[in-house]
């Protein structure tokens, strides 16, 4: 299959360029390395990935490469991800995150594409968990201008289905982690206290500890894309674990990897934050045939390993 990826030089996008190769694949990365590194797609340049340099932004840019590529399928993961940046610059975060979907749509449309499967966040749209663990249907309420553009985004793809015919799929992630995170919002935790065991630090925890997210490994992550791509579903689906973990968890499961203990440092707790999220898989598990295969334990061992 011929494969595009945008924002594949990035955290998961690089993830899903190696599992698409390992599948067999042709496949091209758009991606501005703005935030991604071309160090995650170097080995999968020399098997063959195609790097183009894009902002997805570039109306005219993206739609020429993806004339050129041809793809089947469409993985658009690229986009603004800081929540702290959208809070700021919501205009930025709008550009990017909304008209640079519109631009990947547009180009999906004006030259055949099969399919695009969106990336979208669950905690981010939800806001604080109503009901936990939230299904697709649970009341959109973002707590910054990142959750509220990735929902326009995700309106955007279903608008071209409706009108065009063109089918996609919103995958809504929770947190998600694992080896070449980039440590960029509070979905960054685990690698930032990865970083600070390995270095004998201390980990800082804003607030109690208490909060509770959804955290789900990449490597599940990667093969929900590929089930998703495969799939006829449309619409969003949850992407997680169904399971609430608090900081304090991540604390005490990395504890286990110190001779010297792990204390944390706390914090002022940070406004506006979601307390309590988890994300309802079953969608994805009766519509993908897809499960979270990694558990906490595991993904941490794995991402630490990563990381020596």
């Amino acid at each position: 299959m011929n494969s595009l990826v945008t924002g594949g030089a990035g955290f998961i996008g690089s993830n899903l360029v190696d599992g698409l190769l390992a599948r067999g694949d042709t496949v091209t990365v758009i991606d501005d390395l703005s935030t991604g590194k071309r160090d995650n797609v170097a080995q999968a340049e020399q098997q063959g990935a195609r790097l183009v340099h894009v902002d997805i932004r570039d109306a005219d840019a993206v739609s020429q490469a993806i004339g050129e590529a041809k793809p089947d399928v469409i993985f658009h993961l690229a986009a603004q991800i800081d929540v702290r940046r959208s809070v700021a610059d919501p205009a930025f975060d709008a550009r990017t995150n909304v008209e640079g979907t519109v631009n990947v749509l547009t180009a999906a449309q004006a030259h055949g594409v099969r399919r695009v499967v969106n990336t979208s966040t669950g905690g981010a749209i939800y806001g604080e968990g109503r009901q936990i663990p939230a299904p697709e249907s649970h009341p959109v309420a973002p707590e910054a201008p990142y959750g509220l553009s990735k929902f326009c985004a995700e309106q955007y793809c279903e608008i071209f289905t409706r009108l065009h015919g063109l089918s996609t799929v919103s995958l809504r992630y929770g947190n998600v982690y694992g080896p070449r995170q980039d440590p960029l919002g509070e979905a960054g935790v685990i690698a930032i206290f990865c970083g600070k065991l390995l270095e004998g630090g201390t980990p800082k925890i804003f607030g109690d500890g208490k909060q509770t997210r959804d955290y789900v490994y990449v490597g599940d992550v990667v093969d929900a894309n590929l089930r998703a791509a495969g799939s006829d579903a449309t619409g969003p689906i949850n992407i997680g674990r169904g399971v609430q973990t608090s900081v304090l968890d991540i604390v005490e499961g990395l504890a286990r990897h110190s001779d010297n203990g792990f204390a944390p440092d706390h914090a002022p707790e940070r406004p506006g934050e979601v307390q309590h999220i988890a994300l309802d898989p079953s969608r994805a598990r009766e519509e993908l045939g897809w499960e979270a295969k990694v558990d906490l334990d595991e993904g941490l061992d794995r991402t630490l390993a990563s990381l020596r």
